[in-house]
C-alpha cells in the first residue's frame, strides 16, 4: 500500500508529492493529460520551432515561492529569466508606468506628485519581504506567523477594497498601474482584500522580479517531476481518474482538482455546492515575425504588459465580465513576450506573444476582434506581424485543464471572504470530509498563481494524518 496518491501533476500537485517524498513516504502520481504541467506547460500552438505557454508564462509567485525556494530545482534544469522590466503599463499618449525591480524607477515613472506616496507605500515591507511572504502564503489562519506585527500592519493596508488605497494616489498612472495589477486575480476593484493583491505583485517585483523559465513553463513541471523522480516518486500520465476505485490503495489521497471534481471522485456529495466559480478568459497565443510594435518604449523590454488606457476602464471590464454577465468592449488586457529575454522560444528573429482578456463564466464568443482592436491601440501595426493565432475561450479551456471549471483559470472565484477562505469557511481547507482525502489545488489557500503553496500547505495537513495513523 502506497502512503500517499495524488491526482493531478500541476504545480501544486507536484509540489504536495515532493514535499511528501522528501519525508519518506511513497508516492504515487496520476495525471489524466499526456503530460504534465497543469497550468504550467509549454506546446507548439501555432507554428513549428514557436513554443508557447498555453496558461502561465510569467512567474512573479514562482521565483517567490517558499516551496520552490526550499527545493533544488536548477538541478534539473529550471533555470529563471529576467527581463528589462517586470511590467509595462502603456498608455493611449505613448507612455508609460512600470513596474521596475527597483522601488525608486517604479515611484519615478508614477511622476513627480506620486512618486513619494508610492516609496512610502511599499517601504514598510520590502526590507522584510521574505518574511511577509512565508506568512502571508502560509495561511489558513492555524499557522502561527513568523512576524505577526508585519503581518497586521500588511492586512491594515491590503484588506480594504484596491479603490481605497488607490485614494492616495492624486494622479492616473498610479492608479491604473495598480488597478491592473489587482485585475490579474480577475476580482471587481472594489471587492475585500483586492489591496493585498495588488501589493503582493508589486512586493514580488521589487525582490526578485517577474521572471520567465528558460525553454517555457514546462521547464518548471519539468524539474519538479525530475526532483520527485529522485526522491522515488512514481509519476502516471493519460491516466484519468474518474472515481477512488481507479486509484491503487493508499493510506492518503491528494487532490489537485477542482472542489466538483473532488466531490464527484470521492463520493462527496454537495460538500463544496457553496463554492463558486469566477469569470472566465479568453486567450490567443501568436507567432509574431518580429517584436510588438509598441509605442511606448518601456513596453518593448518590459516581460509583461498591461493594456487597459485608465482605471475606469479597467473596473468597466471587470465589471462586464464579473456582474454584468457580458464581454467587454475594451478589455483589460494581461499579455506577456517571453521572447524578449527567451530568444528560444522561436526561430529566429520571430517572437511568441500572448494575451488574455476576462469574460463571464462559461462564456462560448469570440473575444478576438475585440483583444486585437485594444492591442492596435498600444501598437500600431501589431495585426500586420501576425503569422499564426490560437485562441482559447472558456469551453477550450476548460477541456485542456478540467481545473478551469468554465474558463476560471484560478480555479474559483478569488472576490469576497473566497479570496482567502477557500473552498470554504473552514480552518483546515485542505481536509475533507473524508479522513484519507485531501484537496491541495489552487481552490485553496493562498489561492491561485503557479507558487505551489497550496501543495505545499496541504502536504503538512497530509504528513501529520499519516504519522497519526502509523
Amino acid at each position: 500500500m502506497l502512503d500517499a496518491v495524488v491526482v493531478g501533476a500541476g504545480p501544486n500537485g507536484l509540489t504536495a508529492a515532493v514535499e511528501l517524498a522528501r519525508r519518506g513516504f511513497s508516492v504515487a502520481v496520476f495525471e489524466a493529460k499526456g503530460t504534465v504541467g497543469g497550468g504550467a506547460r509549454t506546446e507548439e500552438l501555432t507554428l513549428p520551432g514557436f513554443r508557447h505557454d498555453p496558461c502561465s508564462a510569467a512567474h512573479p509567485l514562482g521565483i517567490n515561492s517558499p516551496a520552490f525556494r526550499a527545493m533544488p530545482l536548477d538541478r534539473y534544469g529550471l533555470e529563471w529569466l529576467q527581463p528589462q522590466l517586470p511590467m509595462a503599463h502603456p498608455f493611449p499618449d505613448g507612455g508609460a508606468a512600470v513596474l521596475a525591480r527597483s522601488v525608486a524607477e517604479t515611484a519615478a515613472s508614477f511622476g513627480p506628485r506620486d512618486a513619494g506616496t508610492y516609496r512610502r507605500l511599499v517601504a514598510p515591507f520590502t526590507a522584510r519581504w521574505d518574511a511577509l511572504v512565508r506568512d502571508f502564503m502560509a495561511l489558513p489562519l492555524t499557522a502561527l506567523p513568523r512576524d505577526p506585527l508585519l503581518l497586521a500592519r500588511f492586512g491594515l493596508v491590503g484588506l480594504p477594497p484596491s479603490t481605497w488605497l488607490a485614494r492616495r494616489f492624486r494622479d492616473e498612472r498610479a492608479r491604473t498601474l495598480f488597478a491592473g495589477l489587482v485585475a490579474h486575480v480577475m476580482a471587481p476593484l472594489g471587492g475585500f482584500a483586492t489591496g493585498a493583491v495588488g501589493l503582493v505583485f508589486a512586493l514580488a517585483a521589487h525582490a526578485r522580479g517577474w521572471p520567465v523559465a528558460r525553454g517555457g513553463s514546462q521547464s518548471l513541471s519539468d524539474a519538479l517531476t525530475g526532483y520527485l523522480t529522485d526522491l522515488g516518486g512514481i509519476v502516471h500520465t493519460d491516466y484519468e481518474v474518474k472515481r477512488l476505485d481507479d486509484l491503487p490503495p493508499a493510506r492518503a489521497y491528494v487532490f489537485d482538482t477542482s472542489p466538483t471534481a473532488l466531490a464527484r471522485i470521492a463520493g462527496l456529495g454537495h460538500s463544496y455546492d457553496g463554492f463558486r466559480y469566477g469569470p472566465g478568459v479568453f486567450k490567443i497565443d501568436y507567432a509574431l515575425d518580429g517584436p510588438m510594435p509598441w509605442t511606448a518604449p518601456q513596453a518593448r523590454v518590459a516581460g509583461t504588459v498591461q493594456i487597459g488606457a485608465d482605471s475606469a476602464e479597467i473596473g468597466t471590464a471587470l465589471r462586464a465580465a464579473s456582474r454584468q454577465g457580458v464581454a467587454p468592449e475594451k478589455p483589460f488586457l494581461i499579455t506577456v513576450q517571453p521572447s524578449v529575454v527567451d530568444p528560444s522560444r522561436a526561430p529566429a528573429g520571430k517572437q511568441v506573444f500572448w494575451a488574455y482578456g476576462h469574460v463571464p463564466h462559461g462564456w462560448d464568443g469570440d473575444l478576438t476582434d475585440a483583444v486585437e482592436r485594444q492591442l492596435e491601440r498600444f501598437a500600431p501595426g501589431f495585426r500586420d506581424r501576425v503569422l499564426a493565432r490560437a485562441t482559447a475561450g472558456p469551453p477550450q479551456l476548460a477541456t485542456r485543464n478540467a481545473n478551469y471549471v468554465g474558463g476560471d483559470i484560478a480555479c474559483g472565484a478569488a472576490s469576497g471572504l473566497q479570496l482567502l477562505l477557500r473552498p470554504r469557511l473552514t480552518a483546515f481547507p485542505y481536509r475533507t470530509r473524508h479522513p484519507a482525502v485531501f484537496l491541495c489545488s489552487s481552490a485553496t489557500p493562498p489561492g491561485p498563481g503557479v507558487h505551489g503553496m497550496s501543495g505545499h500547505n496541504a502536504a503538512k495537513a497530509v504528513w501529520q494524518h499519516l504519522r497519526g495513523t502509523t
